[in-house]
């Protein structure tokens, strides 16, 4: 059991969480790095429909959806050092930070890769063939016509990542990363785990309130940017959904 509780010692304990926070911020940002480009990377097979790969990457991120991240976690950091001594590579000695950012964006990467493969797809294809009629290149189509589109249609669903990302980062101390949820660890010796974790709540709350906010921004300026386009010389091509 807790001792009494303390309103005060809240206050007391976020100035020594926060001082953690940056390590949370780096395995969020490293994570989304990775994410994006493994999503991007695996969405191509999936939109250009590649028999065998697109299959194989069906299985990934099946796999990832249907599976909690704490056991990829666990099946990354035991996993591919085993993997790895297949090819003579030994990482004993790797932090286990690296494994936690490598699993995360390994899950990230799945759900951008749908997300990415959603939005072109929601795209309507007769706004292509208008493009291609006007004398557009395929490039020059998918750049001014299916990707603002497409990244309206995606930013919502990509913020929404970012949020859970950023909560699924408590769990990086099951690994002994030593985040703000690590740091919190080392002060239950206090047995004042209530105020301990209303403090964390609160960190972790504002956080996602900031990004919540920002990707708000970002919506909104957005959808204006591809209402300048419907509104320019388009030569009869619709650049809005």
């Amino acid at each position: 059991m807790g001792k009494a509780f303390d309103i005060q010692l809240v206050g007391v304990f976020l100035p020594k969480l926060l001082s953690y926070l940056h390590i949370t911020l780096f395995i969020l940002a490293a994570s989304l790095l990775l994410g994006l480009a493994v999503g991007f990377l695996i969405a191509i097979p999936r939109l250009y429909r590649w028999p065998v790969l697109d299959r194989v990457i069906m299985i990934y991120v099946s796999f990832i959806r249907g599976t909690p991240i704490i056991i990829q976690m666990f099946l990354v950091y035991y996993g591919l050092p085993e993997l790895l001594k297949w090819f003579r590579l030994d990482v004993t000695d790797v932090e286990a930070i690296v494994f936690v950012i490598i699993t995360y964006g390994l899950h990230i990467g799945a759900y951008v890769s749908e997300i990415v493969r959603s939005s072109v797809n929601s795209v309507d294809r007769g706004q292509l063939e208008a493009a291609y009629s006007t004398g557009m290149t395929g490039k020059d189509a998918f750049v001014r016509i299916v990707l603002p589109q497409a990244m309206g249609i995606a930013l919502p669903n990509f913020g929404n990542l970012v949020i859970s990302s950023m909560k699924d980062t408590s769990l990086a101390f099951s690994l002994g990363v030593m985040d703000m949820v690590g740091r919190a660890e080392t002060l239950f010796t206090t047995n004042h785990f209530l105020e301990i974790y209303m403090a964390l709540a609160i960190i972790y709350y504002t956080i996602c309130i900031a990004l919540e906010w920002l990707f708000a921004v970002a919506e909104r300026r957005l959808l204006r940017h591809e209402r300048k386009l419907a509104a320019g010389p388009t030569g009869g091509v619709t650049y809005n959904a």
